[in-house]
């Protein structure tokens, strides 16, 4: 009687095992399901329509005024954004150093399109390991644009400037993005850029949980 009861324990714990493994294989399918859609919504996030039209534009224009060098070094650094983006875009994370390599590309690009109007820097600890160290592909981009397209790119911003800080804490890296651009209020006032604002940042925060 009592290996009768010892074996009908194993077969409900065996049950209740399988039981719980299933749901467990169900609810990491469903997140993997569910990281690749925001992955895939990160991706249209990234390569907007706008942003690619405008660089586009930006070629035209330097041809147009015979600027060839200007063309070609703006074409070669867009062409390299993209295959980045498209090549990390079914990644979780990447390493620090591509991502800054990624970014710094960004930013260049940004700024010859805007004329040289506003200058950035980028400050990371020295205490990172560029390789070792690992961060969601594409993280920062979003508030880079934020900052560049509804804070310095207002043309009542003297000087604008584009600060990036990135420290190394005992529980990971923490990243300062700051700029002498307009201010969230104001630029909240422009029309439509309340909405792309959030709709980038809500991808960011997404991705992270």
């Amino acid at each position: 009687r009592r290996q009768r009861w010892m074996i009908l324990g194993l077969l409900a714990g065996l049950g209740l095992l399988l039981f719980l493994t299933y749901f467990l294989v169900k609810n990491i399918r469903q997140k993997q399901k569910s990281n690749a859609l925001i992955r895939l919504a990160s991706l249209r996030s990234q390569m907007n329509p706008h942003f690619i039209f405008n660089s586009l534009n930006s070629v035209n224009r330097f041809i147009s005024e015979n600027d060839e060098v200007k063309a070609n070094n703006y074409l070669a650094d867009f062409s390299k954004l993209m295959r980045s983006v498209l090549n990390n875009s079914n990644k979780d994370a990447v390493t620090f150093g591509e991502e800054m390599k990624t970014l710094n590309i960004y930013l260049s690009l940004e700024h010859a399109r805007f004329d040289d109007r506003f200058n950035y820097e980028i400050e990371v600890d020295s205490n990172i390991d560029h390789q070792e160290v690992a961060i969601p592909t594409m993280l920062i981009q979003p508030y880079l644009e934020n900052a560049i397209w509804h804070g310095l790119s207002s043309e009542t911003v003297l000087n604008p400037e584009l600060h990036i800080k990135v420290a190394w804490l005992d529980e990971g890296l923490e990243i300062h993005i700051q700029d002498n651009g307009i201010g969230i209020q104001n630029s909240s006032n422009k029309s439509g850029s309340t909405r792309h604002r959030s709709r980038g940042t809500a991808i960011v925060h997404e991705r992270l949980s």
